[in-house]
């Protein structure tokens, strides 16, 4: 088993995912046990790449269900091309057959819109990674029915009947806590908690990501989104911000930072106005340990 972790961590690594133990078992486990992964963590610390590197690293096809606030059971599962079959009535008004068949037809396959759920349940060939993104801004009465479908696998459409998996798809949940899920949900998951990186962890994915970044350059983003992260702020900056500054400084061609420039590019790795001034505070006083030595 261990070594069939250390090649999962190979792998993500290849996949230009820096990543540890804990991730790498935590993988394994919800693909030997067939559970899905619910992964939590702060905004931009790489939950959502999990289950696009493990894709990549199975050769599987991604399906993903963007969560949001209002989102239904017909936007998730399925639903009717309804002009694809009012045409078909049309066409067909004067074909022979009965009523019911014509009516059964309108119900089949070829005018269902598969929509995530349905589309990773009915699924054939290698199974597909089914990632749930953002799982915390769906409402309880979706998550409920997400319940429902991770247990069996199986969805009924009244006009069809039950279709059940063929093939068990890998699934992996992320949530940023904008609200607490069900112990119901948390049960039938496997959990991992990614929190921000160390210094040496996030150096490490600056400079795996971001190509042209110099060695100097690459330190000091990252003692600055580090120093920031310790700091009150309205919005913590993630690793995502850490690689955008660092791409951003390397499109403006800097080789260093200075006060200026943090100034300049703040907008890269804040993203409220307040934590603006904040910095600006920082700055001015030199308060910030990361920029202590260049501050103007």
């Amino acid at each position: 088993m261990n070594e069939e972790i250390r090649r999962i961590q190979a792998v993500m690594e290849r996949e230009a995912y820096v990543t540890d133990r804990q991730v790498a078992t935590s993988v394994f486990l919800a693909s030997a046990l067939g559970k899905p992964l619910l992964v939590e963590g702060h905004p931009g610390v790489g939950k959502t790449e999990i289950a696009k590197v493990l894709a990549r690293s199975l050769g599987a096809d991604l399906i993903r269900l963007q969560c949001y606030e209002g989102l239904d059971v017909t936007t998730a599962l399925y639903e009717w091309n309804y002009p694809r079959q009012l045409l078909h009535i049309k066409l067909g008004e004067s074909a022979p057959g009965s009523m019911a068949e014509k009516e059964a037809s309108l119900f089949s396959d070829a005018f269902l819109l598969k929509r995530p759920l349905l589309a990773a349940i009915t699924h054939t060939g290698r199974a597909p990674v089914l990632l749930i993104d953002e799982v915390d801004r769906s409402d309880e009465e979706f998550e409920a029915f997400l319940l429902e479908v991770l247990s069996d696998f199986q969805v009924t459409i009244p006009e069809m009947g039950t279709i059940r998996a063929e093939v068990r798809p890998t699934v992996v949940l992320t949530s940023n806590r904008t609200r607490e899920l069900s112990e119901a949900l948390r049960r039938r998951c496997l959990y991992l908690w990614i929190d921000y990186p160390s210094f040496e962890k996030e150096l490490q994915i600056v400079r795996s990501k971001v190509p042209g970044l110099n060695e100097r350059l690459a330190r000091e983003v990252t003692g600055v989104l580090q120093s920031l992260r310790r700091m009150r702020l309205a919005k913590h900056p993630g690793v995502a911000e850490s690689l955008d500054w660092a791409a951003a400084l390397v499109a403006l061609h800097a080789d260093h930072l200075d006060a200026a420039v943090v100034r300049d590019t703040m907008g890269c790795f804040l993203k409220d106005d307040a934590d603006f001034k904040v910095l600006e505070r920082e700055l001015e006083a030199g308060r910030l340990p990361a920029l202590v030595s260049f501050a103007e």
